[in-house]
């Protein structure tokens, strides 16, 4: 095997996968399994490229690549079919399913990487319906098999969610997370859930801000605009959980009954919270909450804090301007 990375299937996310790679350097083989005519063929690999060619000239708009670099790129990704190529995948690494999400078609996709893909490859479903348990009986080496769920847009989203399977080797979970922290992404790890992390979270979110439309709360716009300057910017610096411990676990808590009684009992607070109020674990005053912060300098990092906050309204260009409205009136 070597360091080209596999894909099976050639859509969107395909696509953003086999860029994610080829910008950082990596030569990547997009393998299509679907039975279609030469034309069709054809039109595929036109479409594939054209749409990495525009992607790629988006990004030299922002400076990010010149265009010698963008026939770079292009040039580290191959775009074959089964039916004219059986041998190219066994010298994958890592192998990407990307097809639909359709079980019958993942089927298909394992079945042919388990008969021409190398034993020792990393096999990662992109999908978003399956949990790893239930594709893991379809490849040939389960303890080299997770689950990658990569967000669109793939080349510009940091973050690559991979899910394990009870079967799953800790060294295939290392290897993938490491070849995609080479190439800037910001992997985590969670076990077989349905809906990873951030769907779960975003479809509560979601949710809840159509509700507040529908119940007449407020309006679609100003919703939004709450979340854009409000929960958004936040939670662009403290993650959620680091959040609730800087606030204080309690506040959470007691917010949390005040909506279950006023609102909705789908305010409830989990059983976390509660017990880690009634165990004095709040947060930075405690000195413990969902994080340890026995052995952290809190003022140093409540000020490294407020100062990444401070850049990103800098850069949004929402900081508040000294005077601004001493002489409005002179």
């Amino acid at each position: 095997m070597d360091s080209r990375i596999g894909i099976i299937g050639a859509g969107r996310m395909g696509r953003g996968i086999a860029l994610s790679y080829a910008f950082a350097g990596i030569p990547v083989l997009m393998l299509d399994i679907k039975e279609r005519t030469v034309a069709e063929r054809a039109l595929l690999a036109d479409s594939v490229f054209e749409e990495l060619r525009a992607d790629l000239s988006f990004l030299a708009e922002m400076n990010l690549v010149d265009e010698s670099g963008i026939e770079q790129v292009l040039d580290r990704v191959v775009l074959t079919h089964s039916g004219e190529d059986q041998s190219s995948l066994q010298a994958c690494g890592i192998i990407f399913e990307a097809v639909p999400e359709v079980m019958a078609a993942k089927m298909g996709a394992f079945a042919y990487i388990s008969s021409h893909a190398d034993k020792a490859a990393i096999v990662a479903s992109t999908t978003s319906t399956f949990l790893v348990t239930a594709l893991a009986a379809l490849v040939k080496n389960p303890s080299r098999f997770l689950n990658a769920h990569w967000l669109n847009p793939a080349h510009l989203m940091p973050l690559v969610e991979i899910s394990r399977g009870d079967q799953t080797s800790q060294a295939a979970v290392d290897d993938l997370v490491a070849s995609l922290e080479s190439i800037d992404k910001v992997p985590v790890v969670c076990s077989a859930s349905p809906g990873y992390i951030v769907p779960r979270i975003q479809a509560l979110a979601m949710n809840e801000a159509a509700r507040l439309v529908e119940e007449g709360v407020a309006s679609a716009e100003d919703v939004d605009k709450a979340v854009k300057f409000g929960f958004g910017l936040r939670f662009a610096v403290l993650g959620l959980l680091e959040f609730i411990d800087w606030g204080g676990g309690d506040i959470l808590y007691y917010g949390s009954e005040y909506l279950s009684e006023s609102v909705h009992e789908r305010f409830n607070a989990p059983q976390i919270i509660v017990d880690n109020m009634h165990n004095n674990r709040n947060g930075l005053r405690d000195g413990k909450g969902f994080y340890d912060y026995s052995e952290i300098d809190i003022v140093a990092y409540r000020k490294r804090r407020q100062e990444d906050f401070i850049a990103l309204l800098n850069h949004n260009k929402l900081l508040p301007v000294f005077d601004r409205c001493k002489n409005r009136d002179s």
